[in-house]
């Protein structure tokens, strides 16, 4: 029987269960992810730094690791939360069990939680902080002070790095990217320089692309003050596209506003309305935090709406040739119908060389 382990909230409710991770104890913001696959993704994704992540479907790691699908090099959740996780995986391209995995990253793991009732929790009451220890915690006053910061200067890459080659090329400021969105762009042809997230509008434009891809990454876009005051001084020269974090980063800005949600999107399930065009798509996200719309008047037309709450989930700044998206177009396990975004921004490229 694997060791007993406990999680306990900020509000003092504790949650028993068993380690089945690095044996080490933990605290940070604790969310849930509603993805039923891509469980691979959601442990290495650079969003979710800080985070102690609780998958509301019930089976993980059935299929085992699988190193392709990582959305970064390592993985980047806290602690990992689970109802049952699957010892024996059955996949042809298993390459690994999830617990070897979190032992080698030295990232503590839970099973054996009520995780329905945890999400309840979270969604009633917001998102909270969390520790993970080998005893019940009595104290809880230090959980309420826990906040993650400089979350983009720990997952970002701090480098230079330049991939693929093509007739137009862009721009990355990386504030966690994730490995699909180079991928992407490449795919479709272009040459990404990938540039640390402090690097300045200057330095960019000396580098003659066509157009500006701030990426996704982790924590609260106010923090970011070099990087947006970095796109203020780049918008109406190059053509800019904000996905997540970026998306955020791009409305601060152009003047708009940023607010912390509730419990946040985090899952391969989010349900978006095209505001002009009509109809769903079926997008990933991973964000706590939203642009607000009414901000935006006189500033930027909002394209996309969460079909679930309401929320901001894209914004076309004509008078500056840029766009934002909240959601993540591209995800290794799907879904794959809003990728259609980069082509757009591509299009736009191209016109406006």
């Amino acid at each position: 029987m694997d060791k007993k382990i406990y999680v306990t909230l900020e509000n003092g409710k504790v949650f028993e269960g068993y380690s089945f991770g690095a044996e080490k104890e933990t605290v940070g913001e604790l969310v849930f992810a509603t993805g039923a696959i891509d469980y691979i993704e959601t442990l290495t994704d650079p969003c979710y730094h800080g985070q102690i992540v609780a998958q509301t479907f019930p089976l993980i790691s059935n299929y085992g690791m699988i190193f392709a699908d990582k959305a970064s090099d390592k993985c980047q959740v806290s602690a990992y939360v689970v109802r049952e996780k699957c010892d024996k995986p059955s996949n042809f391209r298993c390459e690994g069990t999830l617990e070897d995995y979190l032992k080698a990253q030295g990232v503590p793991a839970v099973y054996g939680i009520d995780t329905r009732e945890l999400t309840r929790i979270i969604r009633e009451g917001g998102v909270m902080n969390a520790a993970i220890t080998f005893k019940p915690l009595k104290d809880t006053s230090a959980l309420k002070s826990y906040c993650v910061k400089d979350a983009v200067q720990a997952v970002e890459s701090g480098e230079k790095k330049t991939y693929g080659e093509g007739e137009l090329s862009v721009a990355l400021l990386d504030f966690g990217c994730k490995d699909a969105t180079i991928d992407e762009f490449v795919r479709r042809g272009c040459k990404v320089i990938q540039l640390p997230a402090n690097t300045s509008a200057e330095e960019i434009l000396s580098l003659g692309v066509n157009g500006v891809v701030l990426s996704e990454g982790p924590g609260n876009p106010t923090e970011n003050e070099r990087a947006i005051q970095t796109v203020k001084s780049l918008l109406g020269k190059k053509p800019v596209f904000g996905v997540g974090l970026g998306h955020q980063i791009l409305a601060l800005s152009a003047g708009g506003k940023t607010k912390k949600m509730k419990y946040g999107h985090h899952g391969g399930n989010q349900p978006v309305r095209n505001v002009k065009a009509g109809g769903v798509v079926i997008t990933s996200q991973n964000h706590g935090y939203e642009v607000v719309s009414d901000s935006l008047k006189g500033i930027g037309e909002v394209t996309y709406l969460n079909v679930n709450d309401g929320s901001c989930e894209g914004v076309l700044y004509p008078s500056v040739c840029a766009i934002g998206v909240q959601f993540q177009p591209s995800t290794c396990g799907g879904p794959h119908n809003a990728n259609v975004i980069y082509d757009e921004f591509i299009a736009m490229m191209k016109e406006e060389k």
